[in-house]
């Protein structure tokens, strides 16, 4: 009995963006580069969700596309969603923080 490896999934790339963010807040970075990574993360989530659109039409025009590819993009554009979400939500909560402060 062989068994074949299944090809791994890509790394999702907000993930990564988080790691970078978070040495932002450690203080080795600057807020310039806190606005690239929060960019940077939205440009990766637009081109997930521009890619999983296209493969959805595609399925609904009848085209000949893998069922397991489009999901596969679905699940992709979600979790990058959640990422972002995740990210708005510390900016903000860091935001109100720096406003409780005392002066």
């Amino acid at each position: 009995m062989s068994i074949t490896s299944a090809n791994p999934l890509p790394l999702v790339k907000p993930a990564e963006l988080l790691a970078h963010g978070a040495s932002a807040q450690r203080g080795e970075a600057g807020a310039g580069d806190v606005k690239a990574t929060f960019a940077q993360a939205l440009d990766s989530l637009s081109q997930s969700q521009n890619n999983s659109d296209a493969l959805l039409q595609k399925l609904a025009a009848g085209e000949n596309v893998d069922l397991h590819q489009v999901m596969i993009a679905t699940e992709q554009t979600d979790v990058a969603f959640r990422v972002a979400l995740a990210m708005r939500d510390r900016l903000v909560e860091a935001y109100h923080d720096v406003m409780r402060m005392a002066v």
